[in-house]
């Protein structure tokens, strides 16, 4: 849990996410301290220096730097950006087993510094990825959270903001379930200020509709396949999401954020890392919002928690 002045975050993997991330923390000053940690320690020192020659336009006095797992030992917050890249052809499984092995190396050095803070994973699929940290770290799963739906969440915002002409900020809506395909969103729930936006369609004259609504669900779902088939990776968004992340956890906000978080009873989920809202601040997770779902809703959470309770059975660590 945060507790000092000096606000420290670790970062491990300065590939793209990793330094969009870091980048985002230098231009909006959210910490003291930021050390970047990476198999190629080159890179991480030649980053830490391109970084450091920005400080004096940042408004920021940041303290930028490569290090080893030793300075995780008083670090607030980890944050995990490393994995390796799908290979043509590679299955899921063998990817996630391919990203184990690498969370194996990476987490047993962290918590043998002497690391009590917080684990926030960026790596996909992320709510696999998140329960593993938690599983080799054996922390408590509140200290333990993964980006999950937080940018999905901020493109259905922006997506519906953009339809009935308001602010994405005043649009009151999530994206639950696996930062995948089977993610969705609950309709019944979403909200323009005060009002169900399944109520505005219904008085528009069918000037919003459904049809509508489900074709904002798929461009959210679909995004990162048409930015990955434009640029080859997505990195800025999620950049902004962990920043966003961070910035709850060291202001301890208590913010509501879609992170990927343990289910333990709630939604009639157990042992499950899946993105949820939750209520974000300086002790991690301090609780996970419980919605009223309609029986619909909880059947597509259902399925979704389904998938991934299968995949992370797969790899067989327990």
């Amino acid at each position: 849990m945060y507790q000092g002045q000096n606000r420290k975050v670790v970062l491990i993997g300065t590939g793209m996410v990793g330094m969009s991330y870091a980048y985002a923390l230098l231009n909006q000053n959210v910490c003291d301290e930021l050390v970047l940690i990476d198999i190629d320690k080159k890179r991480a020192t030649g980053e830490a220096m391109d970084l450091n020659h920005g400080l004096a336009f940042s408004g920021s006095n940041m303290k930028i730097y490569a290090g080893d797992y030793s300075d995780c030992s008083n670090a607030d917050i980890v944050s995990i950006c490393a994995g390796v890249a799908q290979k043509p052809g590679e299955t899921r499984l063998d990817l996630l087993l391919r990203n184990t092995e690498v969370f194996r190396s990476i987490v047993s050095p962290v918590t043998e510094s002497g690391f009590n803070g917080i684990f926030l994973v960026a790596t996909n699929p992320v709510d696999i990825m998140t329960r593993i940290t938690c599983t080799l770290s054996g922390f408590n799963p509140r200290r333990v959270l993964g980006t999950g739906t937080t940018l999905d969440t901020a493109r259905l915002r922006y997506l519906l903001g953009r339809m009935f002409g308001v602010d994405p900020r005043n649009m009151h809506a999530y994206v639950m379930g696996e930062h995948g395909d089977s993610e969705f969103v609950p309709w019944s729930l979403a909200m323009m200020a005060c009002r169900p936006v399944l109520e505005l369609c219904e008085e528009s004259g069918g000037k919003y509709t459904m049809e509508a609504l489900l074709s904002i669900q798929d461009e959210v779902k679909n995004a990162a396949y048409k930015i990955i088939e434009a640029k080859k990776a997505t990195y800025y968004g999620i950049g902004m999401a962990m920043t966003r992340i961070t910035r709850a956890i060291f202001g301890n906000e208590s913010s509501v954020l879609t992170v990927s978080a343990m289910l333990r009873g709630e939604y009639g989920q157990n042992r499950v890392f899946t993105g949820v809202p939750a209520i974000i601040n300086a002790s991690g997770i301090q609780k996970v919002l419980e919605l009223p779902l309609n029986a619909d809703e909880q059947g597509q959470l259902n399925a979704s928690c389904g998938k991934l309770k299968e995949y992370y059975q797969d790899l067989n660590l327990e």
